[in-house]
């Protein structure tokens, strides 16, 4: 985007403010932030929501500017292709508006679709990338802030039609443009001339311009470490040079966080497979990095994962996973617009596993059902015993089903469920299959993504466990209704033992999907009673109970726990210990908020929120009481460990109502005072502020310390109340702190705080 844009940025928030939209003003600042640094469930509901705005406002700047963030966080880190393509030509279409043009941020929209077409099939649109990135550039000066943008994704395209030499020479022309326009270079353009030299084997260049560009400023800083690292690493493993490679890149739980980096990673590691740990959790994470290309389109990446790591799995010996993985590479060739020497290339990996030597079974074929129940779940390799299963998977019937389910572990469910299908549906009679290998096989055909499959299954089944593997499918679709529905039939049909126990908890699991906690309650306290429960049942029912205020329901789930709560009726309202409560907010983001544990499943906010939020200090939450962190070992941090849970619904408000605060620090003892004040009186207040929080001395003009943040009152307490008592408790202090929205509501002295406010900077 062009610097101008920022300066029309700061404009466009400041009319905002000035109109009342202090929201979307607040919003528009926050977008950039929210791509760079990750807060995509935020964003994806934040960005349209300005965008939906910013159109009724009439404001069709706004809407490209919230539109191309959005997409941008999409092609970018999160790595979409396919799917995102029709949004980026749309965003395209959007800035050729008479309106919209002019704006200086719209080859940016160019820059996105090129991007987008990159991570769908980088070669297959490489024409037609680069006839539009040469467009744009032809009327981009050097000096633009756009300009390294759209030159970098120029040299991509060049790589991408296998140009390389013409890659490299157009990067450096860039370069030099950009520096006689006393421009900085990007890091991001250095990095594609870095990837331009090593594609045109001139790896000691590469080596060279990646040191001379590690100081460079990132149009995206957040992520330029971690990228850095995975380039560095793929230069370094091509000049041979190992040790350097494998301390260079990124760790597998810092780039798994990153789609974009996925296919570099890989080939980096590809590289170190002699000196990397080549196991089966790196196979693991490599197929599921595929799944994710795939639903998100990115038909050459994918390819790409599956040819290199077909070769890993080669170098460990996992050779019919290499094999699987090329006819996965075959197959997904077909949608690459361009797919010269993929064939090639597929048949190199089929040679390799053809010519690998299997590893040893650890005992007579006959055994190896055996072996592998008294095998160390934890230490056991599940790739090398889907190799030695594999000979008698779909014959014999315990050795396939612990071939299939493993093989469906490790992320190739659909060979699973044809060997099961095999075993369970086109060599015996269906309907007689045991209620395990109905689970198996409907388990991994729900996995697999073969619905039409699992209902023809169904179909052949007996009426209870028909309708229980209808159930299971609507369940991981999440169709509550319809799990309801079959569920219920499932039970009403006579479904006895273990069909009948899954059927009665599905029930109650869309029972609280849906709303009715009550019913669900009473589901999963007939399980109890019963005496085939489990200790999760009981902790469901009490949930669920809780949340319905079910207070003998609750009392009886706490007892057959062992757990003493006070009094025999009523709410169970007590005070436990701290605990951390993490809830959902209206942006897609979720919000940590110190509480008090009152019940087994309930919690009370200890902490104000801002105005706007769906909650605030007072309420009482439902809580689902599974830790979302294990508690540390170390009896040291145990101390001071708060276990954080998860909010279920809200059980009963506070109405308490929260009011800012802003100003000058005071000094600690008068802090003091004031804290207790408000402690005495049970007025929760939290600040919220940084310690490099400053305001500005309204005479000296020196940065002073400043503090803001939150006072929530409960119900009956009137502005003029508070009021009252903060002019009281603040009016000996060297600077006055400024209360503006209280003082409005209470409609006292608002013009101090209005002069408050802007004397000091607030």
């Amino acid at each position: 985007m062009d610097v101008d844009i920022w300066a029309w940025v700061a404009d466009t928030q400041r009319q905002l403010h000035e109109a009342g939209n202090t929201g979307l003003a607040i919003a528009l600042g926050d977008l950039p932030a929210q791509v760079f640094e990750g807060r995509y469930a935020q964003l994806d509901v934040m960005a349209p929501a300005v965008a939906q705005q910013a159109q009724e406002l009439n404001q069709p700047w706004l809407e490209f500017f919230a539109r191309y963030w959005h997409l941008l966080s999409r092609v970018g880190d999160r790595h979409q292709g396919a799917v995102a393509l029709g949004d980026a030509e749309a965003l395209a279409e959007f800035s050729r508006r008479a309106d919209v043009k002019e704006c200086p941020s719209t080859p940016a929209a160019v820059e996105a679709v090129a991007l987008t077409q990159a991570n769908t099939d980088g070669p297959g649109y490489a024409a037609e990338r680069l006839a539009a990135l040469g467009a744009v550039l032809d009327g981009v000066a050097h000096d633009s802030a756009a300009f390294c943008g759209l030159a970098a994704q120029y040299v991509s395209a060049l790589l991408d039609a296998g140009e390389h030499e013409q890659a490299v020479t157009y990067h450096q022309s860039a370069v030099t443009g950009r520096r006689a326009a006393d421009a900085q270079v990007s890091w991001e353009l250095a990095a594609m001339g870095v990837r331009a030299l090593l594609a045109a084997g001139r790896t000691e260049e590469a080596r060279t311009e990646l040191d001379a560009a590690k100081d460079f400023p990132a149009d995206d800083p957040v992520s330029k470490p971690h990228r850095e690292g995975v380039l560095r690493a793929l230069v370094l493993a091509t000049a041979g040079r190992h040790a350097a490679a494998l301390e260079a890149l990124p760790d597998l739980d810092v780039i798994g966080e990153h789609p974009r980096d996925w296919v570099e990673w890989a080939r980096a590691v590809r590289l170190l497979d002699q000196v990397i740990a080549n196991t089966w959790q790196l196979g693991r994470v490599l197929r599921q990095w595929m799944g994710y290309y795939e639903s998100m389109g990115v038909h050459r990446g994918r390819v790409e994962l599956a040819l290199i790591a077909g070769h890993l799995a080669v170098a460990r010996k996992g050779i019919w996973q290499a094999r699987a993985l090329a006819d996965l590479a075959e197959a997904w060739t077909a949608d690459l617009r361009v797919a010269d020497g993929v064939a090639e290339r597929v048949a190199e990996l089929r040679a390799a596993a053809d010519a690998a030597t299997p590893l040893p079974a650890p005992g007579p074929q006959d055994e190896l059902v055996a072996y592998f129940d008294a095998a160390d779940g934890h230490n056991a390799d599940p790739e090398r015993w889907v190799g030695w299963l594999a000979p008698l998977s779909g014959t014999d019937l315990e050795a396939t089903r612990r071939h299939t389910t493993t093989i469906a572990f490790l992320g190739y469910a659909p060979i699973g469920a044809d060997l099961l299908w095999k075993q369970i549906v086109d060599s015996a009679d269906p309907a007689q299959a045991e209620p395990d290998d109905v689970g198996y096989l409907t388990g991994v055909l729900i996995e697999a993504g073969q619905d039409e499959r699992v209902e023809r299954f169904a179909a052949m089944l007996p009426e209870p466990s028909r309708h229980l593997a209808l159930a299971r499918l609507h369940r991981a679709r999440e169709r509550w209704e319809q799990v309801r529905e079959e569920a219920a039939a499932s039970v009403a049909a006579g479904a006895e033992g273990g069909v009948a126990l899954e059927a009665q908890r599905l029930l109650a699991g869309a029972a609280q999907q849906l709303g009715d906690n009550a019913e669900g309650a009473a589901l999963l306290h007939k399980i109890v009673e019963s005496g085939a429960s489990e200790e999760e049942d009981v902790w469901r029912m009490i949930v669920m109970a809780t949340a319905a205020e079910d207070w003998a329901l609750v009392r009886a789930g706490a007892a057959k726990l062992g757990m003493d709560v006070d009094g025999t009726e009523g709410p169970i309202e007590e005070e436990w210990h701290l605990v951390r409560v993490v809830l959902p907010v209206s942006d897609g983001s979720r919000r940590e908020v110190l509480s008090v544990r009152t019940g087994p499943a309930t919690a009370r906010l200890l902490i104000p929120q801002p105005r706007g939020m769906d909650y605030n200090a007072g309420d009482i939450v439902v809580i689902d009481p599974r830790p979302l962190e294990p508690v540390p070992e170390d009896p040291q941090q145990q101390e001071s460990f708060v276990i954080p849970f998860a909010a279920v619904s809200m059980l009963r408000p506070g109405g308490y109502t929260s009011w800012f605060f802003d100003g000058a620090a005071p000094g600690e003892d008068d802090w003091t005072e004031f804290n207790e004040l408000m402690a005495e009186r049970g007025w929760p207040m939290w600040v919220y502020s940084e310690d490099n929080y400053t305001v500005t001395h309204p005479t000296s003009g020196e940065s002073l310390q400043g503090v803001y943040g939150w006072i929530a009152v409960p119900p009956g307490v009137e502005p003029a109340q508070l009021d009252a008592v903060l002019d009281d408790a603040t009016e000996r202090w060297s600077h006055p702190l400024a209360w503006l929205d209280l003082a409005r509501a209470a409609g006292i002295e608002a013009e101090r705080h209005e002069r408050i406010i802007k004397e000091y900077g607030l």
